[in-house]
């Protein structure tokens, strides 16, 4: 597990691109699992557009203190790396 915020960011950029599972806490015990590709980032968010035929919304944004504090979790494919 990455331990600060920049080995988090490092470690998303070179998967910018790459489709990916995205699995969020909701709140009130809800889990929110998408799929999607990491389409952008920036200094303090990433941006990720999600599959259009499973999801509602086009994109979402969470940010890389999301990851550090386990709220978002990311997974990416072994065939893509």
């Amino acid at each position: 597990m990455a331990k600060t915020l920049i080995e988090i960011k490092q470690g998303l950029e070179c998967h910018v691109g790459q489709p990916l599972k995205l699995k969020a806490n909701g709140g009130r015990r809800k889990t929110i699992e998408r799929t999607g590709v990491l389409a952008e980032m920036y200094p303090s968010v990433f941006i990720v557009e999600l599959d259009q035929d499973e999801n509602a919304f086009e994109r979402v944004s969470y940010s890389y203190a999301d990851i550090l504090t386990e709220t978002v979790e990311l997974s990416f494919s072994a065939a893509d790396k």
